[in-house]
């Protein structure tokens, strides 16, 4: 009978029902960090319904080879199920790198998926080159308006990261926008003229304004 293998021994722990164990073993293979623990770990987070061990899956990733991990996560990045497409750029953000942002395509900007689009452009503001924080501005004010709160929280957010260079592209949706881009472009200025404000008191200021 031929010797299971490490990579065996972790899908077999991965697929508890155990969310604790699942959890373990995640933390396991990042302690430990083996190549071929990759391609288990990244097909984990495909189908993986835990946000706790999804993060510690993320974390798993960080500790291999960044180049081999991301060659994976690139995979993902196409593929059909949203839960993967949103961790794989998760975990990419996590890594860091010069790979990141020219994985962050307008497509996955203006994903359908509501849950990719909010880790796109979390990601995207992050590691955008000062060169091109503009133009990613340009893209992300074609979804002012869009989702529900958490969804708009996180676009206000996004805007706040790239900061100045995203101003003109606020100011056009305030002056151009529906009321709904209106409103939510000044709920972002706000934002962005208080980083230490939270999106609910910007949201209240802007109420009181009205």
């Amino acid at each position: 009978m031929s010797e299971t293998s490490a990579a065996d021994r972790l899908e077999a722990a991965l697929a508890s029902m155990d969310p604790s164990s699942r959890v373990q073993a995640a933390m396991t293979a990042g302690t430990y960090p083996q190549p071929e623990y990759v391609p288990v770990l990244v097909a984990q987070c495909r189908i993986e319904p835990q946000f706790l061990v999804r993060e510690m899956l993320t974390w798993a990733l960080t500790r291999h080879d960044a180049d081999e991990v991301i060659d994976r996560l690139l995979i993902e990045l196409g593929s059909r199920g949203a839960q993967i497409r949103a961790q794989a750029l998760h975990t990419m953000s996590k890594i860091g790198g010069p790979r990141v942002w020219p994985a962050i395509t307008p497509d996955l900007l203006k994903d359908a998926d509501d849950s990719v689009a909010r880790v796109a452009w979390r990601t995207a503001a992050r590691h955008v080159p000062v060169a091109e924080a503009s133009a990613l501005a340009t893209t992300l004010a074609t979804q002012f308006a869009r989702g529900e709160d958490e969804t708009r929280r996180s676009l206000s957010e996004a805007f706040a990261t790239l900061g100045e260079p995203a101003r003109p592209q606020v100011d056009w949706a305030l002056a151009t926008g529906g009321p709904y881009t209106r409103a939510h472009a000044a709920v972002t200025a706000r934002l962005m003229d208080d980083p230490e404000a939270t999106y609910a008191e910007a949201v209240a200021a802007v109420a009181d304004s009205a």
